[in-house]
């Protein structure tokens, strides 16, 4: 779901796949993807979904362990999630990663940086080649897969306006 609008009303089934829910009011929640339906959530009062993950935090607690990983991923890699403090209180994490000035992060020592800045939900979202900050119009981190050290194209993006 993008800006309130249902793309698509299927889920993916693995026990641990969880998705991040944004509801009207800007405050975040973690649905697991097999034990919700489309028609079960009251969409109305959903903004947006994200299905990537896997939570960071969820009811303040870290959620993953040092054994939790995305697919093949490495175990320290760029990453980029996204957390709730409070409300309308927000942080975004880009880790750069893969090369020799930064190794990345695992999701556990993601999740603790959330855990730190006091966040009640947070949830990670792709990584790897694609996670890329930009402020105010500039690149911010230096994105790389490993053998490019720039940034790659992607077909959707959070983006926080004013």
């Amino acid at each position: 779901m993008r800006n309130g609008v249902l793309y698509r009303d299927s889920a993916r089934g693995a026990a641990d796949d969880e998705a991040l829910v944004i509801n009207q009011a800007g405050n975040f929640s973690i649905i697991h993807e097999n034990q919700v339906s489309t028609q079960s959530l009251n969409t109305a009062g959903i903004w947006q979904i994200f299905s990537f993950g896997p939570a960071l935090i969820e009811n303040g607690q870290i959620a993953v362990d040092s054994s939790s990983e995305v697919s093949q991923s490495q175990k320290s890699n760029p990453r980029t999630a996204i957390g709730q403090i409070s409300d309308l209180h927000y942080i975004i994490i880009v880790s750069d990663g893969r090369t020799s000035e930064s190794e990345g992060l695992s999701l556990l020592e993601l999740a603790q940086e959330f855990k730190q800045r006091g966040c009640t939900t947070a949830y990670n979202l792709d990584g790897g080649g694609s996670s890329t900050m930009v402020f105010n119009g500039k690149i911010i981190n230096n994105p790389t897969d490993g053998r490019n050290a720039k940034e790659r194209e992607v077909s959707d993006i959070v983006y926080i306006g004013y």
